[in-house]
């Protein structure tokens, strides 16, 4: 079996390594927050002094990190786990990151012997404690194979993007997509309850009409129409606004990149950006609502 050292237990990052912990997986982890640790080490993992110590004799080295700059200083440089790491060593990135820190990082690891795979996830909170994530990955097949046992632990799809890099690309378009459906949720439902609509009824005709999407159907951003949605309980939890304008900020530079059009991408930028601004960054994305509707 595989012995797995996790770097990275933030909301995403620690259910998942619990959920390893249950499939019967050693685990080692790491994370600067001392309370991650806790939980982690009660679930059973072993709690690290450092990324290095936690990716001391394993096999397989999973991160959840918030950028691409951190994906680099802890795997890159002479201080870097590449510098650490046995040949063979399978890396597995699961930070949502742009597409060209993934494939340098990932250039870099073969040319060390290691192999490496970007699997950025898709399914928020909610799926990282269930189990039940969605894997978008870019590298080699036969790297993929060795690692689908570890990633069926952790998540229920799993998609082959493509070469190094496509995951992140795929997540950073599915992403801008969902920006754009929730902002555009937030302003029809806004737009009816001015004018004299039940959130709730406008939500159930927009889910069975041509308007349904995710976000009306399983993550609705008015409070109380869905139970378990965080804009039912006070949009704590969840997805940050701020790390959906991280993701949007990510699809524009690709979009420029790549000369591709951005229009709408970039207009929820906007919006989030000034949403994040009005002190709502910690707030889950659905938050977008108060943008077009005062809350009492």
């Amino acid at each position: 079996m595989e012995n797995i050292a996790f770097i990275g237990l933030g909301n995403m990052g620690g259910p998942m390594a619990v959920n390893l912990l249950k499939k019967g997986f050693p685990v080692s982890v790491f994370d600067l927050s001392a309370e991650a640790m806790a939980k982690a080490a009660a679930a059973g993992s072993r709690a690290a002094n450092s990324a290095a110590d936690a990716a001391s004799g394993a096999s397989v080295v999973i991160s959840m990190l918030p950028a691409g700059k951190h994906v680099a200083a802890l795997y890159l440089g002479e201080d870097g786990l590449f510098a650490k790491l046995a040949k063979g060593t399978l890396v597995i990135d699961c930070s949502t990151i742009d597409a060209g820190t993934a494939r340098r990082v990932a250039e870099t690891a073969a040319a060390q012997g290691l192999a490496m795979l970007d699997a950025p996830v898709s399914g928020g909170t909610a799926g990282a404690a269930a189990g039940t994530l969605t894997f978008i990955v870019g590298g080699a097949v036969e790297a993929l194979a060795r690692a689908r046992p570890l990633l069926e632990a952790m998540g229920k799809n799993i998609f082959h993007a493509g070469g190094a890099g496509s995951g992140q690309t795929a997540k950073i378009c599915n992403n801008m997509l969902l920006g754009i459906l929730m902002a555009g949720t937030a302003e029809a439902l806004s737009l009816g309850v001015k004018n004299g609509l039940d959130p709730k009824v406008l939500s159930d005709i927009i889910s069975k009409s041509s308007g349904r999407n995710w976000a009306t159907e399983l993550y609705n951003p008015w409070p109380g129409v869905m139970e378990n949605a965080p804009a039912s309980r006070n949009y704590a939890g969840g997805f940050m606004s701020e790390l959906m304008l991280k993701d949007l900020g990510l699809a524009e530079e690709t979009a420029m990149q790549s000369h591709a059009a951005n229009p709408l991408g970039a207009l929820a930028r906007n919006l989030y950006e000034e949403h994040v601004q009005q002190g709502n960054g910690k707030l889950d994305f659905s938050s977008i609502l108060k943008h077009f509707h005062a809350l009492d």
